[in-house]
């Protein structure tokens, strides 16, 4: 298991982290996803055998969120 934590820009209330932390979350091979608003970061644990970093990136960037 990985724990990845990554910036993400565009994040302001409760619906924000909803949103992430399900998409997210439902991926196949995390078990985990955690939303910071005030530090502005999502943190994702994650089976690198099942998932990799750049599909997490791509859900939340489908959320309309950004990954910087």
């Amino acid at each position: 298991m990985i724990t990845t934590t990554l910036q993400v820009k565009g994040m302001s209330c409760n619906h924000c982290v909803n949103a992430i932390e399900g998409s997210v979350g439902k991926l196949a091979g995390v078990s985990s996803a955690t939303v910071d608003l005030a530090a502005g970061e999502v943190t994702v644990s994650y089976d690198e055998a099942q998932i990799g970093i750049e599909k997490v990136k791509e859900t939340i960037e489908e959320q309309g969120y950004d990954v910087v």
